[in-house]
C-alpha cells in the first residue's frame, strides 16, 4: 500500500523502477526526493541509481541487478528441483516432486513430438528449461506486491523489481537467444547458399523479385524474436501495474476483493505466457530444420 509520504504516480514509478547498476558522468548532479542537489560528481562514478534520471544517465551499459538477481536464483531452483528429483526418483511410489517433474517433461516432450518436426537431441531440453523457467519467473507476480520492496527498502535498497519478464531486458535477452538457434540451424541445415536463397527467392522464385521476397523474409525473420519479447513482456507488465494499481485502493477489504479474482485469473496468464514461448521456439526451431 502507498505510504502517507508518497503520491500515487511516485508508488507506481517506485514500484516499476528497476534496481540500476551502472556509471554516472563526470558533472551529474545527484539530487534527493525533493530535488535538492547532494552532489555533483567530479569523476565518473559506478554506483546503483537512486531515481529513474540517474538510471536514465547511465545509459545502455547498466545492469538491472534485481532483474539478473531473480533470474539466476529462479534457474538455480529450477535446476536443483529437477536434479533433486532425477536423484531420488523411484520406480516404486513416487513422491510428489517427482510426479510433478514427470509431468512436465512428459508435457514437454509430447509438445516436442507433435510440433518438431527435425532430428535435434537438443530442442526437448530447451523448450523444457524455457518453460520452466518462464513459467517461475512468471509466478513471482503473485507476490504481494509491497511485501520484497519494502524488505529490500528497509534493508536500505531503493528499488525491487521481482518479476524479471516484466523488464524488456530479460524478455528480448531470452528471445535473442533463441534468434541466434535459429539462425545457427537455418545455416546448419540449409546451407549459407540455401539460408540466402530462402530469404532472396521465396515465396517468389524469380531473380526481378529477388529485393521484394528479401524485403518481405526479412521482416518476417525479424518478426520471430521481436513477437517471442514483446508478447511475454506486454502481458506480464500490465497484469504487474494492475496488482499495483489495486494496491493504491486505501480501503484493505476491496484490495483483496478485487486482487484475490485478479490473481487468480493471472495464474492462467502466467501458464500460457510460458507455454507460448516454448511453442514458439519449437515452431521456430522447426521451420529453421525446414530444407526448401
Amino acid at each position: 500500500m502507498a505510504t502517507e509520504n508518497q503520491t500515487s504516480a511516485e508508488y507506481i514509478q517506485h514500484h516499476l523502477q528497476n534496481l540500476t547498476f551502472g556509471r554516472l558522468p563526470e558533472g551529474f548532479e545527484r539530487v534527493d526526493h525533493h530535488g535538492k542537489v547532494v552532489e555533483t560528481l567530479t569523476d565518473s562514478a559506478w554506483t546503483i541509481a537512486h531515481n529513474a534520471a540517474e538510471a536514465k544517465a547511465m545509459g545502455f551499459w547498466a545492469l538491472h541487478l534485481d532483474t539478473l538477481g531473480w533470474s539466476i536464483f529462479l534457474g538455480v531452483l529450477f535446476l536443483y528441483l529437477f536434479r533433486k528429483a532425477a536423484i531420488y526418483a523411484t520406480s516404486g511410489v513416487p513422491g510428489a516432486l517427482q510426479n510433478f517433474v514427470e509431468l512436465m517433461v512428459e508435457f514437454v516432450d509430447t509438445n516436442v513430438k507433435d510440433t518438431f518436426h527435425g532430428r535435434n537431441a537438443l530442442i526437448a531440453p530447451l523448450a523444457l528449461t524455457i518453460f520452466v523457467w518462464v513459467f517461475l519467473m512468471n509466478l513471482m507476480d503473485l507476490v504481494p506486491v509491497d511485501w520484497l520492496p519494502l524488505i529490500a527498502t528497509q534493508l536500505g535498497i531503493p528499488f525491487m523489481k521481482v518479476v524479471p519478464t516484466t523488464d524488456p531486458n530479460a524478455t528480448i535477452a531470452m528471445a535473442l537467444a533463441v534468434f541466434g538457434l535459429i539462425i545457427y540451424y537455418s545455416i546448419k541445415v540449409k546451407g549459407v547458399g540455401g539460408f540466402v536463397g530462402e530469404l532472396t527467392l521465396h515465396p517468389f522464385n524469380h531473380w526481378s523479385l529477388i529485393p521484394f521476397n528479401f524485403l518481405l523474409e526479412f521482416v518476417g525473420l525479424l518478426a520471430k524474436p521481436v513477437s517471442l519479447a514483446l508478447r511475454l513482456f506486454g502481458n506480464l507488465y500490465a497484469g504487474e501495474l494492475i496488482f499495483i494499481l489495486i494496491a493504491l485502493i486505501p480501503v484493505w477489504w476491496a484490495q483483496w476483493f478485487l486482487s484475490v479474482p485478479w490473481a487468480i485469473f493471472h495464474i492462467l496468464i502466467i501458464v500460457l505466457q510460458a507455454f507460448i514461448f516454448m511453442m514458439l521456439t519449437i515452431v521456430y526451431l522447426s521451420m529453421a530444420h525446414e530444407d526448401h
